[in-house]
Order: structure tokens, then C-alpha cells, then sequence
């Protein structure tokens, strides 16, 4: 069964929202409970209440903790999560994905690395346990896709750590960067970094709810009263509709930097283009030219979120002789895609699969796999695919 997880997000999304709302959908607290005292915080406890919100019942988490001021670092909470013993493996991958995906907007919003970026609020026990704990959940229910609503930020200004700022906060409209916003004037904070992390992770697509037929739905609450709506994150998980909504791409929004180099060896292009893929770029391709005054020369383009625009061209501007970078913005439509890990007989391998216009999958091995797999077992490149491809239509 391919299951997708529709997020509705009308009074916005937290991390507790997230976290109460798949409880609710049926992921046992327990369970949840077990992998977060693996990370040896102390008296750690998550609590459940049922609680009512503008006349409709929703999940409310609780997280009891001793009172602690530590503001943790990137690699001190990627630590935590690498010693847990009782967390999956990819539940572990997928909340260092959240917590990266913070990260990177904090070191952005405070001009520093991401190696020196202090967690404050989502550095505190509470939002750990609202991430890991929806990594956990999110592994436990097997699910093929996660789609959402548009997101409401809210309005006014509150108070964080560095004092008073607007809404959305300086870090939740930097990870927001590329999701589309709901238009909302209530005069509170709907979207927190923790929960804007998430979903930014999640999903694959923004907009109306996918063709599918419900299983289960699941209400999470937040912690405000909010007038004239209740304050719930919906999360609807359902059976996917073969067929019916492979038509719809899913589109965003990227940016394509170029710039024409004519004294740059092969060597050097080559390795600043695997700079750039590392520093976050979608991708990079040079194209061979001829400039002014007949001169042979390479025009190195950039395709990237908006988000990573800047550190982008730094690194072209640091490792290349340019002097001018040309920037298009870009509306993209794309195959929706996930990754899907296959048990082959030389153990698991890691793929992706795409949804195609007819409703139909295609899987491929991704390359570093095959290269990994061909070394371990000396079989060449054409058994590695062929044995990942029957596993995975074995799955079907």
C-alpha cells in the first residue's frame, strides 16, 4: 500500500502540534517515549492529555524535564541522536535532516557557521524531544509521501532570546524560504522554526489535499487559544489514489545562477563544481563557449533553492576569476520522487522512485549505491540494478 500524509495547517504548525497530531493518528506514545530516553536527557517524560479546542478535541504533548539553560550546538545534538540506541536508523537521518534544516537558517540569520550556530529555543529538551519524536513517528508509520496545506506564519512581533522581532521570526521566514505562505492576520506566532523545519523536510508538495482515500485522521494541538478558529494541526493519512493524482506535478520555485569563465582549468571547474553540490546547490553543469575576441571558455551554471542564493555566489566569487554572476528565477515542474530503500541479496540498497504522469513508478539505484555494492561483492553495475530493480517490483 503506497500511503500518503496530508498536512493541514490552518493555525499554522509546531513541533508539539506535529508530534500530538501523529499520536493521535495512532503511533503509540510508548514507543515514542522508548526511543526519546535513549537520548540519555535526563528524566525525560512525554505526556498526552486530550484537550479541546474551540469545541473540537485535539491531542496536547507535554514534555516534563528538569530546568536546564545549555544551548547546544548542531554536532552535540547529531551526537545525541547517533547514540540512541533504540532509534531506527532512518528516524535518526530524518531528524538530523530537521535539525540541519534549522541550522542552516540560524547560521545564515546570525552570519556565522553552521559549525559555531547555538540551538536556543530548538537547542532546548522540549524541541528535541517534538523533533526526534516525529522522526520516530513518521519511520513508524511507513508512509510514501507527505504533502501540506500553504502555511500561515501569523502576525504582531514576540519575544525570543535576542529580543523582540516580528512574525514570522528571523528563523522561521529563512527556513520558509521557497514554501508557499498562506496570506493570515492573526496577531500571534502560527509557525514556530521547529515546526517550519519539519514540515519544509516533509513534504514534497504544497497545496490542496492529494487524490486519496482516508484512513486515519489525527488532530494535534497548540498550546494558545486562538479567537475564532481552533488552534489544531490536522494530519490526514491515506491510501493513495493509483492513477489519480500522477497527473499533478509538483512545482517550485529555483534559481539559476550562471557566470562565463575563460581562464579557468578543467581541474579547477571540476572541483568547484563539487564544491557547490556540497555547499547545497540542486545541481551544476558547465557548458563549452566562445566568448568575445574568439576565446574558448565555460559558462558554469548554478540551479539552486532561493535559500542558498548567497552562500552560492560567495563560493563562485572565492573559487572562480568571475567578476559577474547572472541570476534568472525560475517556476519548476517535477515528477513527484521519494526515496525507497530495497532489500537486495547483498543486503539493503537505497534508491528513488518517481510517480509518472500514468500513476506508474519507476525505481533506480542512486550511483554511489551501485559503486558501494559492485566493490563489496565484485558483481559489475548491470547485477547490482538488475537485483535492486526485481526488489523493489517485489514490493509492488
Amino acid at each position: 500500500m503506497n500511503k500518503t500524509l496530508h498536512f493541514d495547517c490552518l493555525s499554522g504548525i509546531s513541533g508539539d502540534m506535529t508530534l500530538g497530531a501523529l499520536i493521535d493518528l495512532g503511533v503509540p506514545a510508548d514507543q515514542i517515549q522508548q526511543g526519546l530516553q535513549s537520548l540519555k536527557l535526563p528524566e525525560l517524560k512525554l505526556r498526552t492529555e486530550e484537550v479541546k479546542k474551540c469545541g473540537f478535541r485535539a491531542i496536547q504533548i507535554y514534555v516534563d524535564h528538569p530546568e536546564e539553560k545549555a544551548h547546544r550546538h548542531l554536532h552535540h545534538i547529531d551526537e545525541m541522536i547517533d547514540q540512541a540506541a533504540d532509534i531506527n536508523d532512518s528516524a535518526k537521518a530524518l531528524a538530523k535532516k530537521i535539525f540541519l534544516c534549522v541550522g542552516e537558517a540560524e547560521a545564515k540569520v546570525h552570519g556565522c557557521t553552521l559549525r559555531k550556530v547555538h540551538f536556543h529555543e530548538v537547542g532546548a529538551i522540549d524541541s528535541i524531544a517534538d523533533i526526534v519524536g516525529v522522526a520516530i513517528a513518521i519511520d513508524a508509520l511507513d508512509i510514501s509521501r507527505v504533502t501540506s496545506s500553504h502555511i500561515p506564519t501569523g502576525t504582531g512581533a514576540i519575544t525570543i532570546d535576542h529580543g523582540r522581532v516580528a512574525v514570522p521570526a528571523p528563523a522561521t521566514a529563512e527556513i520558509l524560504t521557497g514554501v508557499p505562505i498562506m496570506a493570515c492576520d492573526i496577531e500571534s506566532e502560527l509557525t514556530t522554526p521547529t515546526g517550519a523545519a519539519i514540515i519544509k523536510t516533509l513534504a514534497s508538495s504544497f497545496g490542496p489535499a492529494p487524490a486519496m482515500t482516508p484512513l486515519r485522521v489525527g488532530y494535534g494541538s497548540g498550546t494558545r487559544d486562538l479567537e475564532g478558529q481552533a488552534n489544531i494541526l490536522r494530519v490526514t493519512l491515506g491510501e493513495s489514489v493509483k492513477g489519480a493524482s500522477s497527473s499533478k506535478l509538483e512545482t517550485d520555485r529555483v534559481t539559476l545562477l550562471e557566470s562565463n569563465i575563460d581562464d579557468a582549468s578543467p581541474e579547477q571547474l571540476a572541483n568547484v563544481s563539487e564544491a557547490l553540490m556540497q555547499q547545497g546547490a540542486l545541481d551544476v553543469w558547465q557548458t563549452p563557449i566562445v566568448m568575445k575576441k574568439g576565446r574558448l571558455a565555460s559558462t558554469v551554471a548554478v540551479l539552486c533553492e532561493p535559500a542558498k542564493i548567497d552562500a552560492l555566489q560567495t563560493l563562485l566569487f572565492t573559487h572562480t576569476s568571475t567578476i559577474g554572476i547572472r541570476r534568472t528565477e525560475m517556476d519548476r515542474s517535477k515528477l513527484p520522487r521519494e526515496q525507497q530503500t530495497v532489500q537486495t541479496p547483498d543486503g539493503p540498497a537505497t534508491g528513488k522512485t518517481v510517480r509518472l504522469p500514468d500513476g506508474s513508478l519507476r525505481f533506480s539505484l542512486e550511483n554511489d549505491e551501485v559503486q558501494r555494492l559492485c566493490r563489496e561483492t565484485n558483481k559489475t553495475a548491470d547485477q547490482i540494478r538488475q537485483e535492486a530493480q526485481s526488489a523493489f517490483d517485489a514490493t509492488k
